[in-house]
């Protein structure tokens, strides 16, 4: 009975050793190996210190400043400038996130100070909005120097907060409607280094290389290289705009006047000159050759800034990526070393243009293109050419299906001239997510389309609309939201208050009598159609 009595008492005590053992080491176990018993710093070499020691304090959060806004605009581009415009005065919260240093994109850093005005087939002019104030300011030459449009621009962006310099990080997205996505907030850093996260109920993408919508869940849409039989991605030329001073432009337009058109053709080749523009001259500009196949001279649109200054859109810089800092700079480096070179051409073979001289440098590019992201729809050149009207017209676009070269191409060619067109909110809309919009070249349009939809005024005036439009049904709807039902009362809201018209307007069909099968190859690109409507 004693000895049972011990064995007992013994049993006792290696119980209350092991209990003691798991009590002082809860994370622990029993059998060593086992998943209970892994300690924190198990899987350290043997004499060394684990990086997860549970003396180390953990890595703190990083600490955001919180924001929140109705609209957040990644980028400072002109077209989408208008929406925030149209956006703030509608009584909305915008607030504008630019990854470049400064602002004004191609306009002011990139110094695209030649505008293009859209006209439809009869020549009407169709720039509609706030942009008709600068177009005509433009054309009757009160908006000429980077001075005035820098005016105009702070006047477009007044008590819109802008923040330069910014690089996105992150952005986080939550489940959307049918299926998609919608982007709940955006984490970036400022350039003082401080972390940020913005929320809001729209985003847009209104830089040139879709430096947000490029981070989301996209399909990018064939582009110019499959036109051009290309295996790489290549976009159409980047311009570079050549600034001169000490240009006689009235001794210009007196001497190319005065000559013969026999005389014209010979020493310019087609073109025209008056008060404020010149246009052409390809047969003086196809006799420079420039140093490397990288650049190239085409025919000029040059406007005189007054005062003896004339800035030109004619020099293009081949395989240009615009997402790609270092390939920006080095297509700027490549325009500072050509330009003085065609200036000397410009002075031995211009009347006018004998002590011309440079007048610096744009900061930046004229970039014409970037990827192409699938919209809820996507224009076709028969839409255009088809003049085309949608119950979501917010735009009334106009203007040649212009493809500007690439390097296998170097002039480029022309596919088309519409009379006008509608351009639908869908083509805005980034498809698969509720809330992100498509300013500006990243309009929804196949790589031929977007030959006409690029140009600025038709863009510009589909983001106005469609800032007016966000005001208008806050509270009562999104824009994914609107059915055909809606759009008379939004229209007539935007003709009344804004005399911005986009309903009843006749568009002549230059597609009429086309077959299915004439049309699919129209917007496949395997029918030019300059040349085969005149053979019809």
């Amino acid at each position: 009975m004693r000895l049972k009595w011990v064995l007992l008492s013994g049993l006792i005590l290696v119980v209350a050793a092991i209990l003691a053992v798991i009590v002082m080491n809860p994370a622990g176990g029993m059998f060593p190996g086992s998943a209970l018993s892994k300690s924190p710093d198990s899987s350290a070499p043997p004499g060394q210190p684990s990086s997860q020691s549970p003396e180390q304090t953990p890595e703190p959060e990083p600490e955001f400043k919180e924001a929140t806004a109705d609209i957040v605009l990644i980028g400072s581009e002109m077209e989408g400038m208008y929406l925030a415009r149209a956006a703030k005065d509608e009584g909305l919260n915008v607030v504008v996130l630019d990854p470049r240093d400064k602002v004004g994109g191609q306009l002011l850093q990139g110094e695209m100070l030649f505008l293009d005005e859209t006209r439809d087939g009869s020549g009407k002019l169709l720039v509609q909005g706030r942009a008709k104030e600068l177009f005509d300011g433009f054309r009757a030459g009160r908006i000429r120097k980077l001075s005035e449009f820098t005016d105009y621009y702070e006047k477009l962006r007044e008590n819109i907060p802008i923040e330069s310099g910014i690089q996105i990080n992150r952005i986080e997205t939550k489940p959307g409607m049918d299926g998609g996505e919608t982007v709940a907030s955006i984490e970036y850093t400022a350039a003082d280094g401080t972390l940020h996260r913005i929320k809001a109920s729209y985003f847009v993408e209104n830089t040139d290389y879709a430096a947000m919508a490029g981070k989301l869940k996209v399909n990018r849409l064939p582009g110019l290289e499959a036109f051009y039989g290309k295996n790489e991605i290549e976009y159409m030329s980047a311009g570079m705009m050549m600034k001169f001073k000490n240009v006689d432009w009235k001794k210009f337009i007196t001497h190319f006047n005065g000559l013969s058109a026999s005389e014209r053709n010979k020493k310019y080749g087609y073109g025209s000159v008056n008060e404020s523009y010149a246009i052409g001259l390809s047969g003086m500009t196809s006799a420079y050759t420039p140093t490397n196949d990288k650049v190239f001279l085409r025919g000029l649109n040059a406007v005189s800034q007054r005062d003896g200054e004339v800035i030109i859109n004619a020099f293009l810089i081949y395989d240009v990526n615009p997402a790609d800092e270092q390939s920006v700079q080095e297509a700027i480096e490549l325009g500072k070393a050509e330009i003085p070179l065609i200036l000397e051409h410009f002075r031995q073979n211009i009347v006018g243009w004998e002590n011309a001289e440079l007048n610096g440098f744009p900061d930046y590019l004229y970039i014409r293109e970037y990827d192409h992201y699938e919209t809820d729809y996507v224009m076709q050149v028969s839409d255009m050419l088809g003049g085309r009207m949608f119950y979501d017209n917010v735009s009334i676009g106009g203007y040649p299906l212009d493809l500007q070269g690439i390097s296998v191409q170097k002039w480029g060619i022309e596919m088309g001239r519409p009379d006008k067109y509608g351009m639908p909110l869908r083509s805005f809309l980034l498809k698969n997510y509720d809330n992100v919009i498509m300013a500006g070249k990243n309009v929804g349009s196949s790589a031929i389309a977007y030959g006409s939809a690029r140009i600025q005024p038709n863009t510009a005036l589909a983001a106005e609309s469609i800032g007016v439009i966000l005001g208008q049904i806050e509270g009562k709807k999104t824009l994914k939201q609107l059915t055909e039902s809606d759009w008379p009362e939004l229209h007539a809201y935007l003709e009344n208050q804004y005399q911005i018209k986009l309903t009843n307007i006749q568009a002549t069909n230059k597609l009429a009598g086309w077959t299915e099968e004439e049309i699919r190859k129209l917007n496949k690109g395997e029918i030019i159609f300059p040349s085969y409507s005149r053979s019809k």
